[in-house]
């Protein structure tokens, strides 16, 4: 398999965690943002939504979307429950974090972290991005303070999702992460996993 990265992006990440995790070998291309790479991949045609994260299977099949990536990778793994409710609710978890989460927590880092971006980091939506983002921080902050997983008594493909760019909401986001306790504790027990890779950490070689 070949994995078109991104190496600054949360969604790329999580897809290179999964992988470490689950010892699965992938041949990594990065395609960092506003890179040559990243032009040159959109120009032979690689990425079919014009963004990474896309991984290549063996038979030249390209899937899109990191969530979607993760569910393909994550079959006959433990990351994926068996259960059909138990598959829904992590599936609902995944959808809140790109239709909910992603574009308030990852845009706020954004906007601070790409030089190209930071034209956008208006005074305003800076402000409105932290409001959010708080509200949805502390939902998953009142969540975790009942479970040491978002489902079930191991982590999942959603604990995964969330973590891409939660585990970033301090360090490029500008939250204040000591209100957020269960949050903590939970990326604490996420990067005990074995396998654990950070997010700019070199992808294990199998």
């Amino acid at each position: 398999m070949k994995l078109y990265s991104m190496p600054s992006s949360g969604n790329s990440y999580k897809v290179r965690l999964l992988l470490a995790l689950t010892g699965q070998p992938c041949d990594i291309v990065d395609v960092e943002d506003s890179s040559p790479a990243l032009e040159a991949a959109r120009t032979a045609g690689a990425l079919p939504f014009g963004k990474a994260p896309v991984l290549e299977f063996d038979d030249g099949t390209k899937l899109a979307e990191s969530n979607a990536i993760l569910v393909a990778l994550g079959r006959e793994t433990p990351f994926l429950p068996q259960e059909p409710m138990a598959q829904a609710q992590m599936l609902s978890w995944m959808f809140w974090e790109q239709n909910q989460h992603e574009g308030v927590i990852a845009v706020r880092g954004a906007l601070q972290f790409y030089p190209a971006r930071r034209h956008l980091a208006t005074p305003e939506r800076m402000a409105e991005l932290l409001s959010r983002g708080n509200a949805l921080l502390a939902m998953m902050d009142a969540h975790l303070q009942q479970n040491d997983w978002l489902l079930g008594a191991h982590p999942s493909l959603a604990d995964i999702a969330l973590y891409g760019y939660t585990h970033t909401a301090g360090s490029r986001g500008g939250f204040d992460m000591t209100q957020f306790g269960a949050i903590n504790a939970w990326l604490a027990r996420m990067a005990a996993q074995p396998g654990y890779i950070g997010l700019d950490d070199p992808q294990p070689t199998r």
